[in-house]
Order: structure tokens, then C-alpha cells, then sequence
């Protein structure tokens, strides 16, 4: 399982970072690896903004309520109450095996990405 948490809706690298895995769909499907969207953001505001990306082909899921607790509970959870910008990856054994937190600013190398992917199984 691959985890994906961005920082807000509706800003500029998170809307360029999920539609950029579209890219990449392929790495996944070869990996067995499923890929789950997480942000702090609400329900009304993901279902609009993943609407406004376009194909969006994996789940996108609120933290919202309780707010933040399940970025929290990886440690990504800012003082400011959004997520990091971050990448975890559970194996099948249920082991985290990668964690990369991103830069708030920057979205992640895709590369970086499709290798540890690759490496999850």
C-alpha cells in the first residue's frame, strides 16, 4: 500500500502532484501496490476539487474528521493542521517500509517514487 498525503486542496502542487500517478498507473498495477489519496480537507471540497482534475483512477480519502488523526497517527500531521507533503508505504505484512516527506512546496520526483514502488515487492 502506497499512502499520499498532500498538504490542501485546490493549491497548485497538489493539484499538479495526484493527476501526475495517472503517469505512473502502470508501476502500481505491475507491483501489486494500491494507492490512497489522504488530506485534511472535507468531503464536499474533495469530491469538487478531484472533479475539477479530471481522472483521478485511486482512492482519495478525508482526514478530516477527527481532524487530522490519521495523518497524525504516521507523524505527518503539521502544527499548522495540515498534512506533510509525504509518501508511506505499508508492505504486506503490514511493516511501514519507505517514508519520504516532500518539501511543502515541491511535489515528489516521480522517479523516486516508481523505485520504491518497485522495491515494495
Amino acid at each position: 500500500m502506497v499512502i499520499s498525503f498532500v498538504p490542501a486542496a485546490w493549491t497548485p502542487v497538489c493539484s499538479d502532484q495526484w493527476p501526475g500517478y495517472n503517469l505512473v498507473k502502470g508501476v502500481f498495477e505491475e507491483n501489486q501496490a494500491v494507492l490512497l489519496g489522504i488530506t485534511v480537507d472535507n468531503i464536499p471540497t474533495l469530491y469538487a476539487w478531484t472533479r475539477q482534475m479530471g481522472d483521478i483512477w485511486f482512492p482519495i480519502l478525508s482526514d478530516f474528521w477527527p481532524h487530522g488523526a490519521v495523518a497524525d497517527s504516521f507523524g505527518v500531521l503539521r502544527s499548522d493542521g495540515m498534512a506533510e507533503r509525504a509518501i508511506i508505504m505499508i508492505d504486506k505484512a503490514g511493516i511501514i517500509q519507505y517514508i519520504h516527506v516532500s518539501d511543502i512546496n515541491q511535489r515528489p520526483e516521480l522517479e523516486e517514487l516508481i523505485d520504491a514502488v518497485s522495491k515494495l515487492k
